[in-house]
């Protein structure tokens, strides 16, 4: 199997995360912002990143968004599975998953992204790393009023998270989910952000405990 990705996309960490549980052999392929389009649009009809290609006969050519990715692969390799094996609590963690995907990846992106022109501009000031970052402020209107919603947002769903892993170190039912692959992986970029590790370091930790249960490498900051 092929992934197209975005190296430091949080969304293709995800299907990443979801690859490295289900111990499916793939590699990446990383494209380049802009010129992605190029390529991804024949094959899925979209631009957006991850999109998987299977390579394999009897399968789909190419499944773009991630959450279609983790579809797939529960139902290519049902074992080891990342589904409760109750119907209900299949679809809460569907919902959350979802949530996860609409609300706070794309909350994370703001924050994230608002750090690295900022306050972690340092962190890589190559010409190639500030024009990226530029590229995605402006294609997601990122600004200072969308940046400071974006942190409320992320503040309510790290305390209902944390209130859920309180409780269990599973989001939903007794083993790891596509919720809790979903958390770990679209939380990940905030791991480079000070404040964040200093106010939920349980949350950094189960995060951390995500990528090795997945063999996937950590998140920087981690």
């Amino acid at each position: 199997m092929l992934l197209l990705q975005f190296s430091t996309s949080h969304y293709c960490r995800k299907a990443r995360l979801a690859l490295g549980y289900k111990k499916i052999p793939y590699a990446v392929e990383n494209l380049t912002p802009g010129f992605h389009a190029l390529k991804l649009k024949p094959l899925t009809g979209l631009t957006t990143m991850p999109v998987l290609l299977p390579q394999l006969e009897n399968q789909p050519a190419a499944i773009g968004d991630s959450t279609e990715i983790l579809r797939f692969l529960e139902g290519y390799q049902p074992l080891p599975s990342f589904l409760p094996a109750s119907p209900s609590l299949q679809a809460e963690a569907w919902m959350l998953e979802d949530w996860l995907d609409e609300s706070v990846g794309v909350a994370a992106r703001f924050v994230y992204y608002d750090f690295r022109a900022g306050a972690g501009k340092s962190i890589d000031e190559s010409f190639f790393s500030q024009l990226v970052i530029g590229v995605v402020r402006r294609q997601y209107k990122i600004n200072s009023a969308s940046v400071r919603l974006a942190a409320l947002r992320l503040e309510k769903a790290m305390e209902f998270l944390r209130c859920r892993w309180q409780v269990s170190p599973f989001l939903v039912g007794d083993n790891l989910s596509v919720a809790d692959i979903a958390a770990a992986a679209l939380l990940s970029p905030l791991a480079l952000i000070p404040q964040y590790r200093e106010n939920y370091p349980e949350l950094m930790q189960l995060i951390a405990e995500i990528h090795n249960v997945c063999n996937e490498p950590l998140p920087p900051g981690l």
